[in-house]
């Protein structure tokens, strides 16, 4: 079964060549990788590309790689889904990277569920030391237990509920769609990928805490959810301004 891997960047030639490598050491295999940049005006193309050789000499694994302006992260995440020919599909951050064997579980996971949609636990790295986010689907939906780095889609899915391009809370506009609607979801207690701390969403100041705070919010009345999620809002982005 094909697996496709997105990565979108923007001036990442600090921090692309490991997400790559992670790419290239999956344990499973055939996979199709897609890295989706914006145009870098650095050397972000050019690391992704010293790669192509070792991606051609990986039994089952291919590199692609786009370089063209585009609206933004979520942008670049609706073109990749559209290039990609894998069953399911993986999105790493040029920031981010996976567990070695990240893959190779959550296609374990897929064959035995067929989910449309899921994902694992991520190892947060920040400055204040690092902890793990735990993935989890409970009676009272929320943020806490969703992991985007380590997030696995049926194609399908993803081409039928693209993200909508407004703010950097998309990811959760999109869970939170598949949610509403019935999509049989997953959360699996493995470690599937490590997040770098920081952007957009972790901005430190309490103007952009406020306007994060209402971003969220605005994705749980959006789906008709209930209007006890906004305390739960202000806790969350209030723990990352306080904690970070």
């Amino acid at each position: 079964m094909l697996v496709s891997i997105l990565t979108v960047a923007f001036n990442s030639a600090g921090s692309i060549a490991r997400t790559v490598e992670s790419v290239l050491a999956q344990t499973y295999a055939p996979i199709e990788y897609i890295i989706v940049d914006g145009s870098s005006s650095d050397d972000t193309v050019k690391i992704a590309q010293s790669f192509q050789d070792k991606f051609n000499a990986a039994p089952g694994k291919t590199l692609r790689i786009i370089s063209e302006p585009d609206r933004g992260m979520y942008d670049a995440l609706n073109k990749g889904a559209f290039l990609a020919n894998g069953e399911i599909v993986g999105q790493i951050n040029a920031d981010d990277w996976y567990e070695i064997d990240a893959v190779e579980k959550m296609v374990q996971h897929y064959r035995q569920d067929l989910f449309d949609c899921a994902w694992g636990n991520i190892l947060i790295h920040k400055p204040s030391g690092n902890m793990v986010k735990r993935a989890r689907i409970g009676k009272w939906w929320s943020t806490a237990g969703f992991c985007h780095p380590a997030m696995f889609t049926r194609r399908e899915v993803l081409l039928a509920n693209p993200y909508a391009c407004h703010n950097m809370y998309d990811d959760w506009d999109f869970i939170t769609r598949l949610y509403t609607s019935g999509a049989k979801l997953g959360a699996y207690n493995d470690l599937i990928a490590h997040y770098t701390f920081g952007g957009m969403s972790t901005q430190k100041n309490w103007a952009q805490v406020k306007k994060r705070i209402g971003m969220k919010y605005a994705v749980y009345r959006k789906y008709g959810l209930s209007w006890l999620h906004f305390p739960e809002c202000v806790a969350i982005e209030s723990a990352k301004y306080l904690l970070g």
